[in-house]
């Protein structure tokens, strides 16, 4: 009997050393942040701890996404194009019946099957909330905080006048701002951990509109208490009353409240990573940090020097600062030009955790690249009319070379027919499984409920 019991308790700690061989996953995911908006890009920027992580992780200088945000988190969570829901070129609103398709599995749930027992979504969901079905903790997640939908209020986490802050799947009233709340309870389910790896998917609501910054990070931005209003001008160069601070946390101009928007973000972001360290993890940790689509000049942010904004499949648009760090294994200050998207960030976490890799994704494992190999050349559907390669790219009838033209100035289709001959073939090949954009919307006059609670399926 003792033998049997040595042996079984040999058994559990062999399985339970074997499990943590799976690296600990940290997929953090910032909203509208643009290509000059991190101080690794753009020193004017307060972002100390984004920029500590570029110096000792792996910058993806080619990383694509969506150009909106429902449509970068359904491919990055399926490892599929979101044309195939018809989820490209809207988002999920607050008034919209349905979500990414619940026949769909997710990278929680492919990391379920791995034996990440838990699996936590914190922050922005944006793929579904008019019932359970699409809820996170329906979508392979095994706890929620956050909220269902974008451009809510930084500190009273309203939407369309109702309260969309969650705890699971009950209304939270916490107070306090949202991406530090955000930070704060991923920090705590990291150092909740212990024996078998963990998944969190960290989606922050920082920086989308509306501008709202807490005033010590306007602070660390410059922010003048004695500023006043120049009436009449607007955009960038708007500066504010002081009087508009408070609740609408508006610094001297726009631009220096979105900085110190990013500035709250990189505060979000260090919590997180300190408790990492603070865990001994690190060695066992894999931090993928990225954004969901370029920045939106009129609400402050910059793509310089790519050329467009979100909500285009212009470079500044689509192509997302991006970087990751796995202590010992990923890092080194090293940049990779090489073409990933977001699509690949399903498979390629899969392979790294031992996960299967499910079938019919269009995303392929980019390990080899973000360990510094080349990839075999491939062309990326960008969504519409755009599709890019390493060195081509096609957008709106126009083509360009990035390589000698990455702000896309000129258009080189009659000097290279062979190459625009292929990427047309492609766009037309791609535009077969694309799906128009079917969500209902609720009859008209709806208002979400008060405490924004979701209906049983």
């Amino acid at each position: 009997m003792r033998k049997r019991v040595l042996f079984c308790s040999l058994l559990a700690l062999f399985s339970a050393a074997h499990a943590q061989k799976k690296p600990n996953i940290i997929l953090i995911v910032a909203d509208d942040l643009g290509w000059n908006d991190v101080g690794y890009h753009n020193p004017a920027i307060v972002s100390p701890n984004l920029n500590a992580l570029a110096e000792k992780g792996t910058e993806l200088r080619r990383f694509y996404v969506a150009s909106i945000c429902s449509p970068t988190r359904s491919g990055l969570l399926t490892g599929k194009y979101p044309d195939r829901f018809g989820i490209r070129n809207e988002v999920i609103r607050p008034n919209r019946i349905g979500g990414l398709p619940l026949s769909e599995q997710t990278l929680a749930n492919v990391l379920d099957k791995a034996g990440y027992t838990r699996r936590g979504a914190f922050g922005k969901w944006h793929l579904g909330h008019s019932d359970k079905r699409y809820h996170p903790l329906q979508r392979g997640f095994t706890s929620f905080y956050g909220h269902y939908n974008g451009a809510i209020d930084y500190f009273t986490h309203f939407r369309n006048g109702a309260l969309d802050w969650h705890r699971g799947y009950e209304a939270s009233r916490d107070t306090g701002y949202s991406v530090a709340l955000v930070g704060n309870e991923a920090a705590k389910f990291i150092r909740e951990s212990a024996g078998s790896p963990f998944f969190a998917y960290v989606a922050f609501n920082g920086v989308h509109a509306p501008n709202q910054a807490r005033k010590q990070d306007l602070l660390r931005n410059g922010y003048d208490p004695a500023g006043t209003r120049l009436e009449g001008k607007s955009g960038e160069g708007a500066e504010y009353n002081t009087a508009d601070y408070g609740q609408r946390g508006r610094g001297n101009t726009l631009r220096q409240t979105f900085s110190a928007q990013v500035t709250g973000l990189d505060d979000a972001i260090g919590t997180i990573l300190r408790a990492v360290e603070d865990k001994g993890i690190a060695d066992n940790t894999l931090i993928w940090f990225l954004s969901d689509n370029g920045g939106t000049p009129t609400f402050g942010g910059n793509n310089d020097p790519l050329r467009g904004v979100k909500n285009t499949e212009w470079e500044g648009g689509v192509r997302s600062t991006s970087l990751i760090y796995w202590k010992g294994k990923i890092g080194g200050g090293k940049k990779v030009d090489e073409v990933i998207a977001f699509i690949d960030v399903l498979p390629t976490l899969a392979a790294w955790t031992g996960a299967q890799i499910p079938a019919g994704l269009d995303g392929i494992d980019a390990r080899s690249a973000i360990q510094g190999k080349a990839l075999p050349d491939r062309i990326l559907f960008l969504g519409r009319e755009a599709a890019v390669s390493k060195r081509w790219k096609l957008n709106q009838g126009q083509f360009f070379d990035l390589q000698a033209d990455p702000s896309e100035k000129k258009n080189v289709a009659e000097e290279y027919p062979s190459e625009y001959k292929t990427f047309t073939e492609a766009l037309t090949s791609f535009k077969k499984f694309v799906q128009p954009f079917s969500l209902a919307a609720q009859p008209a006059g709806w208002r979400p409920p008060e405490n924004w609670t979701i209906a049983e399926p």
